[in-house]
């Protein structure tokens, strides 16, 4: 059998995890099985297994497919000549929430209360989207508001822990939505 190259590598472990989040999306966490996500990949068992060690290693590589989304957004907002101000931020977050994507987030973080390695993954995540929005809303104040570099960092701080709050709160709300409303809307 030919050996995967590192790029092919990346694509089939993508297409497990997007395949994880569809399952863990409509099973939940606990009732989805590595057969479930075999099945949705349309994938064997053992290749699952080639690139991931166990459930938690999926629950892992699902948030930061989720996450790695934000980031590509978050930094094109940064980079822009005129980043958008936190509340155009957080509307623009808010308007890009996938519904699958958000119970398998409000899921996670459910698991984190009671199981050590996933509240690892959810402090991590949570932490890194912080700063991206921090960086975001640096690059606002800098390239909008004209404020020196280290004091808007500073200011960027406790604005960027506040556009988090919301945006989970939105997520919370998006996930617990009935599909019903999702297509109403």
């Amino acid at each position: 059998m030919p050996r995967l190259t590192d790029a092919r590598k990346e694509l089939r472990r993508a297409q497990i995890a997007e395949a994880a989040v569809r399952c863990f999306g409509r099973n939940g966490l606990e009732r989805t099985s590595i057969a479930d996500i075999t099945a949705e990949s349309g994938l064997s068992a053992g290749s699952i297994y080639a690139h991931y060690r166990n459930k938690a290693d999926l629950v892992q590589a699902a948030a930061r497919e989720v996450l790695a989304k934000r980031a590509a957004v978050l930094g094109e907002y940064a980079a822009s000549d005129a980043p958008p101000d936190p509340d155009e931020l957080l509307t623009r977050l808010i308007a890009a929430i996938d519904p699958a994507e958000a119970r398998v987030g409000v899921q996670t973080w459910g698991e984190a209360t009671t199981d050590p390695v996933i509240r690892g993954i959810v402090v991590d995540m949570i932490d890194q989207m912080r700063a991206m929005l921090r960086d975001c809303v640096t690059a606002w104040l800098v390239k909008v508001e004209h404020q020196e570099p280290a004091a808007a960092r500073e200011r960027a701080t406790p604005i960027a822990h506040r556009v988090s709050a919301l945006y989970q709160a939105e997520l919370l709300y998006t996930a617990l939505r009935s599909p019903t409303e999702e297509t109403a809307s």
